[in-house]
Parts: structure tokens; C-alpha cells; sequence
């Protein structure tokens, strides 16, 4: 049996892919992002401490998730920044229902991709529980006080990349690689065919 892993760089559009190739392939997607904003609005956190504990949770719960699937054979697509320290975990997992897993891998220029990194932390559409680090729900607050919102230099942007793995995180079935500087450039027929062709020699 198989699954599909979309990962990638920061802001590379992880979850906007994970959703189309879903709707194509007919697949549940587990979302550690998604598993984490509904943390964010039914706990919240008073810290960036506490935000730190409930984006382990989240991987815990995505974790969980992942392995009631495995338990019944079906296939499904996990969407996370899947890096370097998550490989001994997942591989474990993997061996143990004896899944393949293709890592789908987001990338392109960094610098392109930094700036939407920024644009999307700038943006009243991204959940506020990912971009403040303080407090969330947050309070009402004025000057100097206002929340503390994550803000990352293009050097540490660029160190998370080459030094966590996000670029070079492979599962056990293979990868491929995605360009996504430009979405329009990507050619998501050719994308599919190659997914699709790789999960029918991967389906028993």
C-alpha cells in the first residue's frame, strides 16, 4: 500500500497542492497545519512556548491519524514541512504497515519563495495563530504592546532550508520534485500522470 508525503520549503504552497492532488486522486488529506489552527482556536497558547507544545501535538494527532489509515490499508496524502528529524519516525512507521511513500517535494528560488513567505505572513487570510508567538487569541492591545508576529531573516529562512532538510526530505518510495517559483509554470497534467503511474505499482 502506499501514501503521498507534500512537503517542502516554507510558503512553497503545500497545502494548496495537497488539496488539488486530493481532489484529483480521490484521497483524505491529513494536514498538520490544519490539525494545528484548530489547536490554535480551541486552546490557544500564552507562549511561544505553549505554541511550540501544540505544534507537537499536532504532529502527534497527524501521527494517529496516519496510523488508523495504515491499520485498514487505504491510501491517503500527509501535507507537512517534513524535515530531517521526522525520518526515523515516519520510516518506522512506514516498515511497520509496510507502506511506500512518495515525497511530492515543493521547491524553486528561495528568494522567490522568501518573499511569499513574507507576503503570506503579511496576509489577513493567513491564521493569526501561526504568524503571532505571544498570545493567541490575542488580546486588544495598542503600541508598544502589540502582539509579537513572527518575522524571518532571508539568512535564518535560508539556514531552516539547508539545515532541517525541507528541501532534501525523502521517504522510502522515492521523490519528486516540483518548481513551484511560478505556479503557472507547473505542468500539474504531467505532475499527475507521474503520481498516478507511481501509485498503481504501489497499490498492493
Amino acid at each position: 500500500m502506499y501514501c503521498i508525503l507534500v512537503t517542502g520549503i516554507p510558503a512553497a504552497g503545500k497545502s494548496t497542492m495537497a488539496a488539488s492532488l486530493a481532489d484529483k486522486l480521490k484521497l483524505p488529506v491529513i494536514s498538520k497545519d490544519s490539525i494545528k489552527e484548530l489547536l490554535f482556536d480551541n486552546v490557544g497558547f500564552k507562549s511561544r512556548q505553549e505554541k511550540v507544545n501544540l505544534g507537537t501535538a499536532a504532529m502527534e494527532i497527524m501521527y494517529y491519524v496516519t496510523e488508523q489509515l495504515m491499520r485498514q490499508g487505504k491510501p491517503f496524502i500527509l501535507e507537512n514541512n517534513f524535515e530531517n528529524v521526522s525520518k526515523e519516525g515516519l520510516d518506522a512507521l512506514l516498515a511497520k504497515y509496510g507502506y511506500s511513500a512518495l515525497t511530492v517535494t515543493l521547491t524553486g528560488d528561495y528568494r522567490v519563495i522568501y518573499q511569499r513567505f513574507l507576503e503570506r505572513n503579511a496576509s489577513p487570510d493567513r491564521h493569526r495563530g501561526h504568524v503571532v508567538n505571544d498570545c493567541y487569541p490575542e488580546k486588544e492591545v495598542h503600541g508598544k504592546d502589540q502582539p509579537q508576529v513572527n518575522s524571518i531573516r532571508y539568512e535564518d529562512y535560508l539556514y531552516g532550508i539547508e539545515h532541517r532538510g525541507f528541501d532534501t526530505f525523502i521517504a522510502n518510495g522515492g521523490q519528486i520534485k516540483v518548481d513551484v517559483a511560478d505556479f503557472s509554470k507547473v505542468d500539474m497534467d504531467l505532475l499527475l500522470k507521474k503520481i498516478m503511474r507511481w501509485c498503481e505499482d504501489n497499490a498492493e
